[in-house]
């Protein structure tokens, strides 16, 4: 199956954006042990930096859930990245760690509405029974990020300083930006009924009326809770407990990005074929497994430290596409911004939640040791089994997306071999593969 050109170009620059957001939310994690050194921070201290951007971008989700669907996603997705390109840059130029928290604080407010919007915008354009297959192209972005992102921007933090890694990100954001002035179309289908004119309050009261959209909710902090709770301090853990050295950091992301690259569009294709909530349910229970081998794990050779990392990274990516293609269903297009965004709050909320109170728990000893790490892993694989039964009771309203889609456009370079007048929707004939 062939992708149009404009289809192309839009997943493009939406994967860069995810590209970028990812790379800066991420790059702190790897950084840890050089952060903790050079600010002298404990495990607590640590933790509070990380989740001092989820805290931030969750309230920023939340409030945005409230208006987004009121305006063309182009926009809110333009108006989002420039404020978090800013508040990357002024990471990068932070000379002390009470600014370097304000500047993530305000990275997070931006950063927070940017993921909802974009797989938003995917939902919009692409029908239910092919999402899962471009919810996975997408969250390829985050693979690319481990593989390029990550260790180049460990390596400017190693040879250069902590700051280069945000400088670089934000000047690569930069030329994002540009891209989606130049090249991103109107995105305003969801603004083509009168219905979207709606008090903001609706937004919550009609998630409260619906137990499907709870649940999705649900699912959402379960994953997040279970996920990154593990994530924050895995870096720490390997160097201080395992082994590891800070300079083969990098590779725990190169090996892992690598093999998602591979793995998530098969895996994508396959949630379509067989149905997103049997996929789900097999790389769920499977997850566990690398969880409790990481979160326990004593002096390790390279090899297999890496083994085991990959492992984790598989499974971990192949339940979130399928569980991003599940939510993204439960709402009808008018309303999905808003859900999105509320989504996202509450994930970005769990996230805070999951890194703080992980951070409590595990605390370090004299010789530097991390202890308590596996009682986190314990924690999260309860979470992420919890989150097998709530799956189970989702239910897709919205299965005939990419119809309602609207791009205006008059760019002719936009175009495919059939341009798209003016007013005209995207139709839901287009394919992702």
């Amino acid at each position: 199956m062939n992708m149009t050109r404009q289809e192309k170009v839009l997943l493009l620059i939406l994967a860069c954006i995810n590209f970028t957001h990812i790379v800066d939310f991420i790059i702190m994690m790897p950084m840890g042990p050089q952060l903790m050194r050079y600010f002298s921070l404990n495990p607590h201290e640590f933790s509070f930096i990380v989740s001092a951007y989820s805290l931030s971008a969750g309230i920023s989700g939340f409030l945005a859930a409230f208006y987004v669907d009121r305006f063309d996603r182009k926009k809110v997705v333009l108006t989002a990245y420039i404020g978090f390109v800013v508040g990357t840059i002024a990471c990068g130029l932070a000379p002390t760690f009470p600014l370097l928290i304000v500047a993530r604080t305000t990275a997070g407010l931006f950063g927070g509405v940017l993921g909802a919007q974009v797989f938003s915008i995917v939902a919009d354009v692409v029908p239910y029974e092919r999402r899962a297959t471009a919810m996975s192209i997408i969250t390829t972005s985050f693979s690319v990020a481990s593989v390029v992102g990550v260790p180049f921007g460990l390596y400017l933090a190693t040879k250069i300083s902590w700051h280069a890694p945000f400088l670089a990100i934000g000047g690569l954001g930069v030329l994002v930006t540009a891209l989606i002035i130049r090249y991103v179309p109107r995105l305003n289908g969801h603004l083509q009924t009168s219905e979207n004119q709606s008090a903001p309050l609706d937004v919550i009261t009609s998630i409260l009326r619906n137990p499907n959209q709870l649940r999705a909710l649900w699912l959402t902090t379960t994953i997040m809770l279970g996920h990154f709770s593990i994530i924050p301090l895995l870096s720490p853990y390997l160097v201080a407990n395992v082994g590891l050295g800070e300079d083969q950091l990098y590779l725990i992301y190169l090996v892992g990005g690598l093999v998602t690259i591979f793995t998530g569009p098969l895996v994508g294709r396959l949630a379509d074929k067989r149905g997103k909530y049997p996929v789900f349910v097999v790389f769920a229970l499977l997850s566990m497994i690398p969880m409790f081998l990481l979160t326990s794990m004593q002096p390790s050779g390279l090899t297999y430290i890496l083994a085991v990392n990959a492992v984790f990274f598989i499974f971990s990516n192949a339940r979130f596409i399928p569980t991003q293609a599940m939510v993204t269903a439960v709402v009808e297009p008018k309303r999905r911004g808003g859900f999105m965004s509320m989504n996202s709050s509450v994930q970005l909320l769990a996230q805070a939640l999951a890194t703080y109170g992980a951070g409590l728990l595990v605390t370090k000893t004299e010789s530097g040791a991390l202890i308590h790490y596996s009682w986190v892993g314990y924690l999260a694989m309860a979470a992420i089994f919890v989150s097998v039964f709530i799956a189970r009771r989702i239910r897709p309203v919205d299965t005939d997306a990419g119809e309602s889609a609207v791009v205006n456009t008059t760019r002719p370079d936009l175009a495919d071999e059939k341009r798209i007048p003016e007013n005209r929707s995207v139709e839901a004939t287009p394919t992702v593969s």
